[in-house]
Parts: structure tokens; C-alpha cells; sequence
């Protein structure tokens, strides 16, 4: 079956563009699709997403995941968590284009643990995994070789600066939250906040925000 009588003709050549604009390659690219498909299979009967159309996963779940690799250096890191992935985001996306790096996916919703475990299996993904740990377990019962923290609209930011306690196994590594263009940081969150990153996808600005311990610098 082509792409054309998978997607339609009109979403087959928007995903086209999507693999060149990228520089995907053959293998990245038939993961991102097999990822897609299988995202809106289990959506018919799991709530993983609101955003279905093919246009939209491409900009809002993908690119927007994806657009973080043009800010960090992946190449120096040594693992990677995804605090409350959902249904993947942006932790899959990532690994897919990072595969020699370890990727800890957290999520405590039972039915997106196992899409996720099945994704992982279908994609063949090397060095991925799930915890069902919630995130403040997370810190205290594990010590994973983690320097890359990331969280798309799942905790609030006061929560996630948790990892920088003195206690945590993770209080050296950078943290990426997600935030809407107009979010402004409190004075507690001021004290970790590196930089804000612009980007841009379906034509909306969005904005991470990178926090790391200044202390430990």
C-alpha cells in the first residue's frame, strides 16, 4: 500500500515535505509513520490525544517534540526522561531521532504504559523504557544515568524542581519544560531558569524553558 492510499493524497504530500524539511532518513521516517498509525489506532479507543488530523500530529506532536533537538546538543548527553510522556511526546519523537541514547518514558496512567510498551515493541526502539513510577518516587527510588529532564504539559514547573534538590540523584542535569508564550516564571523558578528558547511550529510560537541548578555550575 502506498503512502497516497495510507494518508490521502492531500496529507501523503504534507508528510513528504515533513521527511525532507526534516532530513529524515528511510529508517526514521517509517518509524514516524508506524508511530502515527499506531497513535490513531489506540486513540479510537484510548484517550491519547485530542489532536487526530495528520497535519496537526506532524506540527503539534512530532515537530514540536522534534524542535528541541536544534536547541540541545543530544550528542553529549547520556540519558534522557520524559516526565509524563501521554502518549509519547516528546519522548518518542526523540529517541527516534537519537536511538544510542537511553530514554526513561514516566507515565502513571496504565493504558498509555502499555501503548507506550507497545510502540517501543513495534518500532523496535533500542534502550527505551517505561516506568510507572510517578515522579516524585522517580526521584527517590531511582539513579539512572539521566542528564536531560523533559516535561510537555504534564507537571507544573514547581513540581518538576524537585530533581534539583540536594537528595536527588538528578540535581546535575538540565531540565525543559514546556511553556505557553506567555508564561512567566515565579521567584522560586527564576532561581533555576538558564534561558527561554523561541521556536516556532504550525505557525504558533511556543517557548521552552530550560532550568539547571546554577549552584552545581
Amino acid at each position: 500500500m502506498s503512502i497516497e492510499e495510507r494518508f490521502g493524497k492531500k496529507d501523503a504530500q504534507i508528510w513528504k515535505e515533513f521527511v525532507h524539511k526534516e532530513k529524515l532518513s528511510q529508517a526514521q521516517a517509517q518509524q514516524l509513520e508506524h508511530y502515527l498509525l499506531l497513535l490513531r489506532e489506540w486513540n479510537e479507543h484510548t484517550n491519547l490525544t485530542r489532536i487526530v488530523d495528520i497535519p496537526d500530529i506532524i506540527a503539534f506532536h512530532f515537530q514540536d517534540s522534534m524542535r528541541l533537538a536544534d536547541k540541545i546538543d543530544f550528542s553529549t548527553l547520556k540519558g534522557v526522561c520524559d516526565v509524563g510522556s501521554g502518549g509519547g511526546f516528546p519522548g518518542i519523537p526523540l529517541k527516534i531521532l537519537n536511538p544510542t541514547i537511553p530514554f526513561y518514558l514516566l507515565e502513571v496512567n496504565n493504558k498509555k504504559v502499555d501503548f507506550l510498551e507497545s510502540v517501543i515493541a513495534a518500532l523496535d526502539l533500542q534502550d527505551c523504557m517505561v516506568s510507572s513510577l510517578d515522579w516524585r518516587t522517580f526521584l527517590r527510588q531511582t539513579s539512572f544515568a539521566i542528564d536531560l529532564v523533559l516535561a510537555r504539559a504534564s507537571l507544573r514547573p514547581d513540581e518538576l524542581l524537585r530533581m534539583f534538590k540536594p537528595s536527588s540523584p538528578y540535581s546535575d542535569g538540565m531540565l525543559v519544560y514546556w511553556a505557553s508564550k506567555h508564561w512567566q516564571p515565579d521567584e522560586t523558578e527564576k532561581a533555576y531558569l538558564i534561558k527561554k528558547e523561541m521556536y516556532h511550529v504550525g505557525g504558533q510560537q511556543r517557548v521552552y524553558a530550560i532550568f539547571k541548578n546554577k549552584k552545581n555550575d
